[in-house]
């Protein structure tokens, strides 16, 4: 298996990863295809494909925020069930991560994720895939040693369309595995430089980060 890295929306493997997401993720979390050219070019934001006998079959989004010490998984996609995707694209992208915290002289926090809540998003089939569900998903991030942050998230539509998306968890894989709080404020400043892509965000949204930046610490609790 391959660990591809894509950089150009005219990238065959990119149509092919493309279609993989709208297979597996709802459309609110789905970029329109045309709009992913500059986060395809832009050098922060890694996009990586696990190609298999030619075909995608996995891929995997994040970002490194040397600032404040921590990653950000943005998705990661299992294609097909009994090819070890999950595992291979996890140990790439850490093994990368590990790579660019140690090029920035400075050690890495922790990495965040948005997971879904499976009692929320319930009648979404995520392609048919097993892997995907997201009672397996959680589980397995719960065995990699993500934690949930104490508050209730809201996610922005991908769709930039203004709308709220709340069956999501905003949760922290910290390097320290004894950890059990984060600053509330560089989860503010972080979610303030990460969707500061999408200029339509809804009302809850702001009245969350709001909230965050009146906060000095969130508790990390097990998924």
């Amino acid at each position: 298996m391959e660990y591809i890295r894509i950089t150009h929306i005219e990238n065959p493997l990119f149509r092919s990863m493309h279609d993989l997401m709208k297979e597996v993720f709802p459309p609110e979390e789905v970029l329109e295809y045309s709009l992913w050219k500059e986060p395809l070019e832009d050098p922060g934001i890694r996009v990586f494909v696990a190609v298999y006998e030619g075909k995608v079959v996995g891929a995997t989004e994040y970002r490194y925020y040397e600032d404040f010490q921590v990653a950000m998984t943005d998705f990661t996609i299992i294609g097909q069930a009994g090819l070890g995707i999950g595992r291979f694209l996890a140990k790439k992208r850490w093994s990368d991560l590990e790579s660019l915290a140690l090029a920035s002289g400075k050690p890495m926090q922790g990495m965040f994720a948005e997971i879904y809540d499976p009692y929320r998003i319930e009648g979404h089939a995520f392609g048919g895939v097993k892997p995907m569900d997201p009672y397996v998903r959680r589980e397995v991030l719960s065995h990699m040693g993500y934690k949930r942050l104490d508050f209730d998230y809201v996610h922005p539509s991908w769709e930039n369309n203004g709308e709220a998306v709340e069956e999501l968890d905003l949760c922290f894989l910290p390097t320290t595995e004894e950890q059990v709080e984060l600053n509330a404020d560089v989860v503010a400043q972080f979610l303030k430089q990460y969707y500061s892509f999408l200029p339509n965000k809804p009302k809850s949204w702001h009245e969350m980060v709001g909230a965050l930046e009146g906060k000095t610490t969130l508790a990390l609790f097990p998924l």
